[in-house]
């Protein structure tokens, strides 16, 4: 069956194809007697309005774009429920691309959004160059999330991720940790921050900081463990292990398994994120919390302000973590 048009509806209706569009534009110059009938034909019909060719008609659009970095971490999909949840709220559409950590596909998945003609851009932890996410923001509002940008037309959303890594490292000394290592998140953009709080917590108590370069996946923190069972003795061994993220912490936690070493019996594990499979009951996972949904509706009100409100200055939210403690940390005896 064919789906149904602004002519059918018209026809139902008895109306022109003018008044229709003008309906479904929600424009006040419809009377509501008018309304109510075009409605009912639509509803008739199973009639959904384009949302493209609504806001070409407009010269307005409801619709965002938002670039996912990784569809297999958790803690993208949390922050896209609370992009959701407020796009729902503020009458705005999503559509989703993703580019898989790959600078050329996270390159070709926005010109695809941009092909919708969006509103605005919403980019998570994206890996592009700097030089394309300023392009993007040439041709309408864009919003950073766990990425910073000094650009005026870019607004950003990011927790501080120095203050997250010390809060783990106090987390460990007080549990009387002292050979406590990091596994970085490589070349992602949170990780300096996570790489500069963990340095100074261990200068603060006096302790030799180690970072061990990894990336935040779960394969890289299972290679991480193997680099360390090279490096360290087991009467050296570390005790714990301050991770880039939760991906990365639940791969570290499989090595040292295959290492016959437990946790948090002889290793402590710390991720980062607080995503949904650390609260998992057989990984119940010591985590530092991002307020994940928090932040992605952050993200689409500050889109929503430059659209809808004017404004024009960036914006820069930046949340605070929080230590969530479950069965990975354990005091060392």
């Amino acid at each position: 069956m064919a789906r149904p048009t602004m002519e059918d509806v018209a026809a139902r209706a008895g109306v022109s194809r003018a008044l229709v569009s003008l309906v479904m534009r929600d424009s006040p110059k419809v009377s509501e007697h008018r309304r109510r009938a075009v409605l009912a034909a639509a509803k008739d019909l199973g009639y959904q309005p384009h949302i493209m060719a609504r806001s070409l008609a407009s010269r307005t659009s409801n619709i965002v774009g938002v670039l996912v970095s990784d569809l297999r971490n958790a803690f993208f999909a949390d922050v896209v429920e609370g992009m959701d949840a407020a796009a729902q709220e503020l009458g705005f559409e999503l559509i989703l691309n993703t580019g898989r950590r790959s600078a050329a596909r996270e390159r070709a998945a926005l010109e695809s959004l941009l092909a919708f003609r969006p509103g605005g851009i919403i980019l998570l932890s994206p890996v592009l160059p700097a030089a394309a996410i300023r392009q993007a923001a040439q041709q309408g509002p864009v919003v950073l999330v766990s990425r910073g940008s000094a650009v005026p037309e870019i607004d950003t959303v990011n927790d501080d991720g120095a203050a997250g890594a010390a809060l783990a490292v106090d987390h460990l000394v007080a549990l009387g940790h002292r050979r406590i290592v990091h596994l970085d998140g490589g070349a992602a953009f949170t990780s300096a921050a996570r790489r500069r709080g963990y340095r100074a917590a261990m200068r603060r108590h006096g302790l030799e900081a180690l970072v061990l370069p990894s990336e935040h996946t779960d394969s890289a923190g299972l290679a991480a463990v193997q680099q360390l069972r090279n490096l360290f003795s087991p009467r050296a061994f570390p005790t714990a292990l301050v991770c880039g993220n939760d991906f990365n912490a639940v791969g570290a936690m499989s090595g040292l398994a295959e290492a016959g070493l437990r946790v948090p019996e002889d290793v402590s594990v710390v991720g980062y994120d607080n995503t949904s499979l650390a609260a998992l009951r057989h990984i119940s996972l010591t985590t530092i919390d991002q307020p994940r949904v928090r932040m992605g509706g952050l993200a689409l009100a500050a889109l929503a302000e430059r659209l809808r409100d004017g404004r024009t200055g960036p914006v820069r939210h930046r949340v605070e973590p929080s230590l969530v403690v479950r069965s990975t940390t354990a005091a060392r005896t």
